[in-house]
């Protein structure tokens, strides 16, 4: 296997629990951004965790809403509500501010495009889960391609259909399977009321080409030990208190995603999870 396939599945294979920053050092610095990215790497995380949605003009960037409202200046400078991601060009995009929202030291924050984004992030010898909010499968794949970064990063999403279709398209690449899903991967709605991880769900990401299960903080015990069972790896999302972070550790979970990875890094330590590293 060539070096560039090797850090994620160094990080899949350590012996500890990952420590994910969500949107970066999110709960430090404005989410989704550079700084938040750089923050998170200086605070130890193993990934990285962002989001990627197209433009109007199909620029794949690094934003987790729909509408550009809530973490840009784009209802100052449009006097617009709900401003749609999908409705603007990537340099108009660009043109805002992504840090002044969260306050007056981050002001001048851009939002950034992926392949940029993925760059720095490989440049800090780090490693990216890239969540995919919108988009085909295929624009993503392009990128890492491009960037010579297949199975260099782990990409995830709610949408089975798309992972499916990723694995399709290059089945090389980890893959990582959020749930409860929006839709399943021959493209049905899920009919299943029961929210918890379970066989049923189980073989539905088999089906999806995922080798990460990431789910909610209801997962039990006993689901983390049949995704192991079953060959997968189990991360929870999103993990901001150190109780909750703790039993989730005690459950034998292999990763736990965070807004604060300094609060994970104490859950491991007062847990006794740090048992080395293969």
């Amino acid at each position: 296997m060539s070096e560039i396939h090797l850090p994620a599945f160094k990080l899949l294979n350590k012996r500890r629990p990952l420590v994910i920053a969500h949107r970066g050092y999110s709960q430090l610095a404005p989410e989704n951004t550079t700084g938040a990215f750089d923050l998170a790497f200086q605070a130890g995380a193993d990934l990285v965790e962002l989001d990627c949605r197209q433009t109007r003009d199909d620029q794949v960037i690094v934003i987790h809403d729909s509408t550009l409202d809530r973490t840009t200046d784009a209802r100052q400078r449009w006097r617009r509500k709900r401003i749609q991601v999908r409705s603007r060009t990537a340099a108009e995009i660009q043109s805002l501010d992504a840090g002044q929202w969260f306050g007056p030291k981050h002001a001048g924050a851009r939002v950034p495009f992926l392949g940029k984004a993925l760059e720095l992030i490989n440049a800090r010898t780090g490693c990216a889960l890239i969540e995919s909010k919108a988009g085909p499968a295929a624009a993503c794949l392009e990128i890492l391609r491009k960037l010579s970064l297949i199975n260099s990063v782990i990409v995830q999403s709610f949408d089975w259909q798309y992972l499916a279709q990723f694995h399709q398209l290059e089945p090389r690449q980890l893959l990582a399977a959020l749930g409860p899903p929006h839709r399943l991967s021959t493209g049905r709605k899920p009919r299943q009321i029961f929210r918890r991880l379970n066989a049923g769900w189980l073989n539905e990401i088999q089906r999806t080409g995922a080798s990460v299960v990431v789910w909610n903080a209801r997962i039990s015990k006993r689901s983390v030990r049949l995704a192991h069972q079953r060959g997968f790896k189990v991360w929870v999302y999103t993990i901001n208190n150190l109780r909750l972070a703790r039993r989730l550790l005690g459950a034998g979970v292999d990763g736990l995603i965070t807004n604060n990875p300094a609060l994970i890094w104490k859950a491991i330590a007062l847990q006794g999870s740090v048992k080395g590293e293969t």
